[in-house]
């Protein structure tokens, strides 16, 4: 007689493909996991890295900002004493100036005119005096225009008045005057010698 399987086989192969199947899923699902669970740990570790690297780099810009900042002051104190340095050499350069401001007053003074007071302001010096007549005044102006230290001479102010000590109406009179001239430095006009 045959033998005839009366068991479901077909039914517990596809059990069993079923089965392996769910494996087969659930092993790719784990490794998916451990792959994503570890790709994130390196990545977690190359953006800690990457963290203690710009750290560093921070606290090295604040270092160099730190030192940026010295060579800035360092630089404005260059300046500064530059300026001072450049300050005292004119200072120097100048100091002979006034000598030769006082010889060309002496030289450029004609006869019969006195000065009462010179005053220097910066570059502008005030001569007031007195002079026997306009015209020594206006000699005065034309030497000071020829002179190699001073120039542009303005005349302020001329008044007539008698000579000090006379009362008399035929006694001669004085004229009082302000000039007010410039000092030319040395480095613009020579010395006339």
């Amino acid at each position: 007689m045959p033998r005839i399987n009366l068991l479901p086989w077909r039914a517990e192969l596809r059990k069993r493909r079923r089965n392996q199947f769910f494996v087969g899923l659930g092993g790719a699902v784990g490794a998916a996991g451990i792959v994503v669970l570890l790709a994130n740990l390196v990545m977690g570790a190359i953006i800690d890295n990457q963290g203690s690297r710009n750290g560093m780099l921070q606290a090295e810009i604040q270092a160099l900002d730190v030192r940026i900042k010295e060579i800035i002051d360092l630089e404005a104190k260059k300046e500064s004493l530059l300026a001072r340095m450049e300050i005292i050499q004119r200072l120097q350069r100048s100091r002979p100036e006034i000598v030769h401001v006082f010889d060309q007053l002496v030289r450029t003074l004609p006869d019969g005119v006195n000065l009462v007071a010179v005053d220097q302001k910066g570059a502008n010096i005030e001569l007031r005096g007195a002079a026997e007549s306009n015209t020594r005044v206006s000699a005065l102006m034309r030497n000071i225009d020829k002179s190699g230290w001073l120039k542009e001479p303005d005349l302020e102010v001329v008044e007539v008045k008698p000579a000090t000590g006379k009362t008399d109406a035929a006694a001669p009179r004085a004229s009082e005057f302000t000039v007010i001239a410039k000092q030319a430095s040395a480095g613009t006009e020579e010395e006339d010698q």
